[in-house]
Order: structure tokens, then sequence, then C-alpha cells
């Protein structure tokens, strides 16, 4: 049975969906002042693969993740930019889908935005109010954090010892204007210029923290199956939503609390920061890295674990994709001298490895066993692919496998549609080369392979025949 480490339990539990056969998922989007950093890259794959496993498993998954499109860090951005908070919005969620698409991230099944809630908000906000659970103050309004038996419950802390400030969205000049510090912002006043919106309570704009609630719920229900994020954010943000969100329906939020774990940068495993210069975005890094190898190699470390951004971590990547993608190759190579029929053994075989494959995702979506599995069945299609003869039941079975597993990682093994043309005319040089060689010019036949090597490549010949990879 699949099990999940629920960070409110501390513990793993079996997964349960309230509905048999569907998965209701909401993970925390970015704020969209700016590119992508490999931070919310990495929860954004590592929730994109969670998905993917529950769709391989046979879950219809219905999976929401929210744009915080209006906010004290767009305002700014606007400013300087001398636009629109809306225009910076707009720029920014284009970025965003275009990243994730080049790192192969499903788009959700809704991508909702702040502003295109605000109705929504302000009604949440005033049954807070109308259960007392909120309170109006100069504009603002607050949340009575005290009032919520269980604060402080995800993130293992008690109120008293709550730090006063915690999240980025409260600035200190609040306080005064609340009843307790440790009070936090559902509604916030505009300044003189700011983006607002008409409210019960005056021109404003919504705390960072409601959003979520008013569009987990809107999509997904007063509760549903799973709701993610960085580790970042079990406090203050889903600390509050809990509150906000039980307070108001009465009900219990979410049954499971899934967070990622953080990146550091480098060989000295430094936390990312601007001050440090090791601030990198999506967007600057598949300028150079192929956006496969970035999500292979986020996509193969377990969830929970920290992850550590180098360069030889990436070539690792590089390098076991590509192993995967030779085994891949091979098996389609054979097909063309195939007999029909299947190998009984190898089926076995591979029956066996698939249900390893399972076994480690089932585990709180271990992808580090997950994937060695994988590697065992490239061994095998790679010892199978080798032999005299060879049979296409077997051959499509692997390679089937081999490319569904692989996708739960989110990479593609086979080459892309749009390398056909290119792949014709290097098959259209070998065909060249063996005619040269059978006219015994020696020297033709080396030159189209040295040149086709200069290119990046590589010729093998094999019993089957001339075959070529690239480098």
């Amino acid at each position: 049975m699949l099990s999940v480490f629920n960070t409110l339990t501390r513990q793993k539990e079996p997964f349960k969906p309230i509905t048999p056969g569907v998965v209701k998922m909401y993970v925390c989007g970015p704020t969209v002042y700016n590119y992508i950093h490999i931070g919310n890259a990495r929860s954004a794959i590592a929730f994109d693969t969670i998905r993917r496993y529950f769709e391989y498993r046979g879950y219809h998954v219905d999976y929401v993740s929210n744009f915080t499109d209006v906010d004290d860090k767009l305002i700014k951005r606007a400013a300087e930019d001398h636009t629109t908070v809306p225009a910076v919005a707009d720029r920014f969620i284009q970025a965003f889908m275009e990243d994730t698409a080049a790192v192969n991230i499903e788009p959700a099944t809704a991508h909702p935005r702040a502003s295109e809630n605000i109705p929504e908000i302000i009604a949440f906000v005033q049954v807070l109010i109308d259960k007392g659970y909120a309170y109006e103050s100069a504009g603002d309004v607050y949340y009575r954090a005290r009032k919520f038996k269980n604060y402080g419950q995800l993130s293992d802390q008690r109120i008293d010892d709550l730090e006063v400030g915690a999240s980025q969205h409260t600035a200190d000049e609040e306080t005064d204007r609340k009843e307790d510090p440790i009070d936090f912002a559902l509604w916030k006043a505009a300044k003189p210029g700011e983006i607002s919106w008409d409210s019960p309570w005056g021109a404003g704009r919504p705390g960072w923290h409601i959003e979520c609630s008013v569009m987990s719920t809107k999509y997904l229900g007063d509760t549903f199956d799973i709701h993610g994020g960085g580790q970042d954010l079990e406090f203050p943000h889903h600390e509050n939503e809990i509150a906000q969100s039980e307070a108001k329906t009465g009900q219990k939020f979410a049954n499971y609390w899934l967070h990622n774990g953080f990146v550091t940068v480098g060989d000295d495993n430094e936390k990312m920061s601007k001050s440090l210069g090791n601030f990198v975005t999506v967007h600057d890094i598949i300028k150079t890295v192929d956006p496969q190898v970035l999500r292979f190699f986020m996509a193969t470390t377990q969830y929970r674990r920290p992850i550590q951004y180098t360069q030889g971590n990436l070539d690792e990547a590089a390098n076991n994709l590509d192993k995967l993608r030779n085994a891949y190759r091979n098996l389609t190579f054979r097909l063309k001298d195939a007999t029909t029929g299947a190998d009984e053994t190898v089926s076995a075989q591979l029956k066996t490895l698939t249900d390893n494959f399972v076994t480690a995702m089932d585990d709180d979506f271990n992808v580090q066993n997950g994937v060695a599995a994988v590697y065992e069945l490239a061994k095998l299609a790679n010892v199978y692919a080798a032999k005299t003869t060879v049979q296409s039941d077997t051959l499509t079975a692997l390679s089937e496998t081999l490319e569904a597993l692989a996708g739960v990682f989110g990479v593609t093994l086979a080459a892309p549609a749009n390398a056909s043309l290119a792949d014709d005319a290097i098959q259209a040089l070998i065909d060249e080369r063996e005619a040269a060689r059978q006219a015994k010019n020696f020297a033709k036949a080396d030159q189209i392979r040295d040149d086709l090597k200069a290119q990046g490549i590589i010729l093998e010949d094999t019993p089957q025949g001339v075959r070529f990879r690239k480098e």
C-alpha cells in the first residue's frame, strides 16, 4: 500500500484518498515577481513527480497550484520597472509556464491567480470576522491566532514561543494595529498609489496566506487529500492556512501535508542567496544545461531530502540519463531484425523489476530506490538487445516499460519528433560510408566517420549493422 510522510503527524501513513481512485492535491505556487529559481523548481518538480507516480498507479489527479500575483514584491518590482503589478505578473507567469514546460512539468489542472479571486477572498474574510476569528483595524483585517486551538501543530511549535513577525509578508509596523503580536493579516489597507480593490474595510488587497485557503477550497473542496510545498512554508504560511480554513469551514483542511527539502548551491552546500552571488534561475540554467538533465537530477532525489546543486551532480545525472537513453535505443535498433514471440525468462525478470519500482515508490515516493530498479531494467535491456536472436514482444515490453518508468521522473527516452530529419541525414551519411567500405574506399569511409564524430555522432559497428548515438 502506498504510504506518505505526513508533516502534520510526523510519521508515515497509508494513503487513503477521500474519493477512491482520485487524488486532490494543492501545491503552493510562486510569487511571480521574477523568474523561478532552482528552489522553486525543486518544489515544482518534486510534486510533479509525485503527481506522475499517482497517475502511473492509475489515479486521476486534480492538481491545483496558484500564482501569487499581488504582493509587496510585485509592487516593488512594478515601481522599479515603471510598469503595473498586472504587467509584472503576466510577464513572469508566462516565463514560469515556459521554464516549467522546458523541464517537462505538466500544467496544473488549474492555475488560479489571487487577483482573479478577490470577491471570494473578501467573502472568506467576512465569515472569519462574523465567527469572531478576525477583526478589522485601521483598514487591515487580522486573524486571532490564539483563538485557533491547534495553532502551531503543523510546525510543532507552542504559540507562546512563536517569533513575532515570522512571515516576510507581515511588516513590523503592523504590530501596533494588532490585538496580539502573533496575529496575522488577512487583508491589508492600500497605501497611496498601490494596487487595490474595494472591500467592506476600505480599499486594500489580500494578505498572503488567505489566497491559498480560498483557492484550494474553491477548486478542491473544504477538505482535500494532499497539500504540498517547500519546508520553508510550514510556518507561517501553511500553519496560517490551516487556522483560517478550519475556522471558516469547521472541517479538516487537508488530510496529508507533504513538504520538499531545500536546495543548496556548490560543493560547500551554501544556501542560495543573491548576496552570495549563487542565486540561480531556471531561465538561465536551461540556456546551458539540457532541461531534461536538470529534471532528472532533481526528480531522482527523494522529495524530503535536501538537494546539492553542483556541476558534478549535474554531470552524474547526465551520464545516468544517457545510459537509459542508450538502452532504449538498443531495444529500438534490434526491432528491425527481431523474430516474433516473447522470452518468458526475460518477462519474469521484467515483472520483478517493475514490482521493485512500485515497492520503492509506494514508500513515500522513494525515488532513489525507484530509479535503482530502472537502472537494473536498463542493464537487462542491454543484455537482451545484445543477444544474437531477439523477440519482438520482449523488445517492445522492455522498451515500453523503460519509457513508462522514466516518464514517472519526467524524462523522455525517445528522440524528439523534430530530430527525425537530422537522423535521416545522419543515416544517409552512414549509408554512404557503408558504400565506400564495400568499394574498399577506406579513406572516404574514415573521413565520413571522423566528420560525424566531430559533430558529436558516434558510430557503432554491431553484428546487426551500423548504429549511431549522439554524445
